[in-house]
């Protein structure tokens, strides 16, 4: 899949799907399916426009690039959104974006979705512009209720990274660049990459859980290791299985299966191993079936 600055951007006969797709949820890819072009916004416009109100984001940009290549789109092209971008009318966008720089022949967006200066462009105006056509998906449902990032988001923070992961249609994927941490882990006997989580993006709340750790099967905890009084803040620490490699300073992107436990102490040392161990026997065995499901 081609990445392409909208700047750089080539026109062409374009099926278009537009969005900020944050997740790339079962509702987004609805919205994607029979596009050759993603069209989104770097970084979230939110972000720029009421910093204050901007959501934690569910994914960073290369996983989000990664999940919608696998979707079998062709290019993506990403609008360098800030200030001036922002006041483009909803006409304009049309005009300058749509048609004159990608020239877009289908487009395709989410009945929510709103665009354009003060968020006055509507799916209902992109249909009476003759210069391309328009279909407007409806909005999916998952267990009764309407699927979206803001649901996904507070589904992930509460640990229920299962509903989460049907409504994002796979699992909830974290990256970030493994830290040195105190050995503890290793120490104990099972060694861990360890990630700081980024303010900006969710991650799963406080717990162990089954996980696939750069594609391997792995038990992770998710928090602040009650029973060491380490002074430090929330951790997400990776015991990748029968694989032990140095990760320090390298991206590790985690996939949440399930959650196992919450987090709790322990009064000794060697009722946490005892654990640990456990752990990592129930994680075995759910990476193990995962794929079957």
């Amino acid at each position: 899949m081609e990445v392409t600055q909208l700047p750089d951007a080539a026109p062409r006969p374009r099926t278009v799907a537009i969005g900020s797709f944050d997740g790339v949820h079962v509702g987004h890819r609805r919205v994607i399916e029979g596009a050759d072009t993603v069209l989104t916004f770097e970084p979230h416009p939110l972000s720029v426009i009421h910093p204050e109100a901007a959501p934690k984001l569910i994914m960073p940009f290369p996983v989000k690039r990664d999940v919608i290549e696998g979707l079998g789109v062709r290019e993506l092209v990403v609008i360098p959104f800030d200030r001036d971008f922002s006041r483009l009318t909803a006409e304009e966008f049309c005009e300058r974006v749509l048609v004159e720089r990608l020239g877009a022949e289908h487009v395709r967006v989410g009945e929510n979705f709103r665009f354009g200066a003060k968020a006055k462009g509507t799916p209902e105006l992109l249909g009476e512009r003759p210069e391309f056509d328009t279909a407007v998906v409806p909005l999916v449902e998952v267990g009764g209720e309407t699927v979206s990032s803001t649901r996904i988001r507070a589904l992930v923070a509460a640990g229920d990274v299962e509903t989460a992961r049907q409504c994002l249609g796979a699992p909830f994927m974290f990256e970030g660049e493994v830290v040195s941490g105190d050995r503890r882990g290793r120490a104990l006997g099972f060694p861990t990459a360890n990630v700081v989580p980024e303010e900006r993006y969710v991650h799963p709340g406080y717990g162990v859980y089954a996980a696939f750790a750069n594609g391997l099967p792995a038990a992770v905890n998710v928090g602040v290791r009650p029973t060491f009084e380490s002074g430090r803040g929330i951790l997400i620490e990776t015991h990748i299985i029968d694989h032990d490699e140095d990760l320090y300073g390298r991206p590790l992107r985690v996939a949440f299966v399930t959650r196992l436990r919450g987090e709790r102490r322990f009064a000794t040392a060697e009722d946490l191993i005892g654990q640990m161990r456990r752990d990592v026997a129930e994680a075995r065995e759910v990476c193990a079936t995962f794929s079957r499901r």
